[in-house]
């Protein structure tokens, strides 16, 4: 029987210490922090990615070294299952536990007893592939991942920079190779030819839209989209923006998804740039999210968020259906989270069926599975359709009665080819809603014209202890701190449309506010009078409450 190599483990251990001051947490997005403090961490990933691998009888894991939407000196690293989907929820505590192992020795203790409480057969090959973001952090982090492979002896199979979305991908590409699930070809070209060989299929005969101007945040998601671009050929231009990837300090910086949403207006650098009726989206710095937005005949800017995706979407997949001569047979649902603009959660609840769940992109995709066709995106622009296993099995056998249902299958079988079903990807989804807007012929103001949103506001409450927050009801409602649901539930009734929660962060001492209402300024207060009760019930410093905190 194989065991562990104690060894090499110890003496790379050593070569990457944890620092004692510092305690790490597996969350949704991995591990996530000041990039300075990772070291230790991604050594340590390196060697719980091949023992995973291990567990699962030599399927690739993925390592994806990434901090998303977050500034440039931030860095994170997460683990992906074989399927291309989220580690499974038991290991991200022993991810978390084996992390913050003190020393070398606590480490290797922890080691030799996860392999005991899973039975892994330490004689299996361990296979990882892995890659990076554009973040001058990320090759140093590499490095330290390499360590841990190697302490392991695993097969390792480096990406290099690539979109989190291709890296999911690829993952579930190795592992479904020459099976009938089969996902597509194992590379980052092959990932290019399904996308654009559907998009192509699915615009056939329809004419080309104005060209697209795409803000890439400064990073990995203007090299997939240049690369993209070749493929598409005139199908769809493409105007890319932010594309200063090597430039220190730019990455996120003033521009990207996470910056449209969150500001609510243009990115500076495309003030001069966007048109009175054209239409641009902003990628994040992983390309995982996707915000469009537009500017009206007066230059006003407008933002279509993940709420406004998912009911385009939707709709086009449920009319589809239809036209395809399988409703009835195939359950179409969207998945959405607390922070759905209550508009569209109205505004879709009368046509299709609508949960909500807990915050995270897991809790949104394992919902979205139990649907034929699941539509999930959260309002800050990440999410993905998942079609079941056995919707593409009614549509490889569903027999058309009439030319124009044969058609409406065809549509349905390419989109499930253009959508990358793994995780959230800025650039899969973009070709979606380019491919939508195509057959509905509709522009950013028609499309916005769907629902009208509620004015709602997001505000960030840092805490001393995050964990004083507990919630219910897909985090909806507050248990504790005690009285203050109550006190919520009185502010909120003096506003018309008024509608708040209040949900701790996942990953820093921090708690958000979100708050709506049927005008704007009301939103606002709103907003600021829960921070201001949250602030207080956490025993924030009178001295320094921030100004607009009513």
């Amino acid at each position: 029987m194989a065991s562990l190599p104690v060894g090499p483990i110890s003496h790379f251990s050593d070569l990457h210490v944890k620092p004692s001051s510092i305690k790490y947490a597996y969350g949704t997005a991995g591990f996530r922090t000041e990039a300075k403090y990772l070291d230790s961490v991604l050594f340590r990933v390196g060697v719980i990615a091949a023992l995973r691998s291990k567990r699962l009888d030599g399927k690739t894991i993925g390592v994806m070294v990434t901090a998303s939407h977050n500034p440039e000196p931030d860095n994170g690293v997460k683990l992906v299952d074989p399927r291309g989907e989220m580690l499974e929820s038991s290991w991200e505590a022993y991810a978390t536990s084996l992390s913050n192992a003190p020393t070398t020795a606590a480490f290797v203790q922890s080691l030799e007893d996860l392999v005991a409480s899973q039975k892994i057969d330490l004689s299996r090959p361990a296979r990882v592939i892995y890659a990076r973001d554009t973040r001058p952090s990320g090759p140093a982090l590499v490095a330290a991942l390499e360590d841990g492979l190697k302490a392991m002896g695993a097969e390792a199979r480096n990406e290099g920079v690539k979109t989190t979305p291709i890296l999911h991908y690829l993952v579930r590409c190795v592992n479904t190779r020459g099976t009938r699930d089969d996902y597509g070809e194992d590379s980052e070209q092959g990932y290019y030819k399904k996308l654009s060989n559907a998009f192509i299929k699915l615009l056939s005969g329809k004419r080309s839209s104005m060209p697209l101007v795409v803000d890439c945040a400064n990073g990995v998601g203007y090299y997939a989209a240049k690369a993209m671009h070749q493929y598409l050929g005139s199908t769809l231009e493409i105007i890319p923006h932010n594309t200063a990837v090597d430039t220190l300090g730019t990455l996120n910086n003033a521009c990207g998804a996470d910056y449209v949403k969150t500001s609510q207006r243009l990115p500076p650098s495309l003030v001069p740039v966007l048109q009175p009726g054209q239409r641009a989206c902003s990628y994040d710095g992983d390309a995982d999210r996707l915000i469009y937005y537009y500017l009206d005949e007066r230059s006003q800017f407008h933002m279509l968020d993940g709420d406004k995706i998912a009911a385009l979407v939707a709709n086009f997949i449920v009319e589809l259906v239809k036209g395809a001569g399988l409703e009835g047979q195939l359950e179409v649902g969207v998945v959405q989270t607390a922070y759905a603009n209550g508009s569209s959660t109205k505004y879709l609840s009368d046509r299709l069926p609508v949960q909500c769940v807990k915050t995270g992109v897991k809790n949104l995709h394992h919902a979205a599975e139990r649907y034929s066709v699941g539509v999930y995106f959260e309002a800050n622009g990440h999410g993905t359709v998942l079609f079941s296993p056995s919707a593409m099995a009614q549509l490889a056998s569903h027999q058309p009665s009439t030319p124009a249902q044969s058609t409406c299958l065809n549509h349905l079988v390419n989109l499930a080819n253009l959508i990358n079903q793994t995780v959230g990807d800025a650039l899969s989804d973009m070709l979606l809603v380019e491919v939508v807007l195509a057959h509905k012929g509709y522009s950013g103001y028609e499309w916005d014209s769907t629902y009208t949103d509620l004015p709602n506001r997001l505000v960030k409450v840092v805490v001393n202890d995050r964990n004083l927050f507990q919630t219910e009801d897909a985090e909806r409602r507050l248990t504790s701190p005690p009285g203050l649901q109550q006190k919520l539930d009185e502010l909120v009734r003096k506003y018309d449309g008024g509608r708040s929660f209040v949900r701790p962060s996942g990953t820093e001492d921090v708690v958000r506010v979100y708050a709506e209402a049927t005008l704007r300024p009301q939103a606002d207060e709103l907003a600021f009078k829960v921070a201001g009760l949250v602030y207080d019930q956490a025993g924030g410093d009178p001295a320094k409450k921030p100004r607009e905190f009513l």
